[in-house]
């Protein structure tokens, strides 16, 4: 267990990032972390999020209600608000599908004309163990450059078409391509003591807190030891074909000025060890690896497996520089 307790900030969006904030959360309950932050990417332009975005040209909300969710406590408060802001309409009419918590954190956005301050609202009537931030202060759009089965490359713009579209993800870039960093996230940044960079979709929702200026800047100079989280599989869309060495290869790729203290892999990862260790080392990170995925379902992390890898790792001491990890 640490010797005392930390400010920990974890990066992502939609289901990875509800997986790392879920596991974090435990840790908040057992003291070995006392204040938790999201910061969350604001580039989906699908389903509810993507109608609320275009009719009021608001932040996409989704993400940032999924981390929310994953923040309320498992009592009967939390629960059930857990459940309210999950609660999704299903009509023949306008509100088909649009999620509960998306309106009532853009009602707030209209009513306290403040992103940050809507979603701190949100998270005090949850009773959340921790706070949601954007990573950007305006919506922004994912370009990627993708190459497909006939081996030939194209451009594919939108979060929603960039994760639905088979082939191979060469690179990824926003647009606008200098948006703002959130002023709250890079502070969060730049204190804490640990920063968590995924799991989750890895070029649509990991990747592009690396290409905010702002942002990919704190996460370069924070003096906060930083920890990625692998994906448990690479069988979706966005990353098929890729080995979870190859996403660590491609983080490099996209921010070789990013060094890492820690990555932490499923056990089921051991049949590429060898190059686990290399991609790690190339980002200057220690390798570990133990059992974190759910033995209900291969694909996803394991909550409580999770939070006991998260508890062994930030709970370790300092490398002095110089040290052997």
């Amino acid at each position: 267990m640490a010797q005392r307790a930390q400010a920990a900030v974890a990066l992502g969006g939609g289901h990875g990032l509800h997986a790392s904030l879920t596991a974090l959360r435990r840790l908040v309950d057992d003291l070995v972390v006392d204040e938790l932050a999201a910061i969350v990417t604001v580039a989906d332009n699908g389903g509810s999020s993507g109608r609320l975005r275009g009719e009021f040209g608001v932040l996409p909300p989704g993400d940032l209600r999924m981390a929310l969710s994953a923040l309320c406590s498992d009592d009967e408060w939390g629960s059930t608000w857990r459940d309210v802001l999950q609660h999704r309409f299903a009509s023949q009419g306008e509100l088909h599908n649009h999620a509960v918590g998306n309106l009532l954190i853009v009602a707030l956005w209209e009513l306290l004309g403040d992103s940050v301050q809507g979603l701190d609202w949100v998270g005090r009537l949850l009773g959340a163990k921790g706070r949601v931030l954007p990573m950007s202060s305006v919506p922004l759009d994912i370009e990627a450059a993708i190459v497909g089965q006939d081996g030939e490359e194209r451009t594919v713009c939108g979060q929603a078409a960039v994760a639905s579209t088979s082939g191979h993800v060469r690179s990824v870039r926003l647009l606008p391509e200098t948006p703002p960093a959130c002023p709250e996230a890079v502070a969060a940044v730049r204190a804490a003591d640990w920063v968590v960079l995924g799991p989750g979709s890895w070029f649509t929702s990991v990747m592009p807190h690396l290409l905010v200026p702002g942002l990919r800047d704190a996460l370069c100079e924070t003096s906060a030891r930083r920890l990625v989280t692998l994906n448990v599989g690479t069988a979706d869309r966005e990353t098929g074909g890729y080995r979870s060495a190859d996403l660590l290869a491609a983080l490099h790729a996209h921010a070789p000025e990013l060094r890492v203290d820690v990555v932490l892999a499923d056990s089921h990862s051991a049949v590429e060890r060898d190059a686990l260790e290399a991609a790690s080392a190339a980002l200057g990170a220690q390798l570990v690896v133990g059992p974190v995925v759910s033995s209900q379902n291969p694909a996803v992390h394991d909550p409580l497996r999770l939070a006991a890898a998260y508890r062994d790792v930030l709970g370790r001491p300092r490398s002095t520089p110089g040290a052997t990890p």
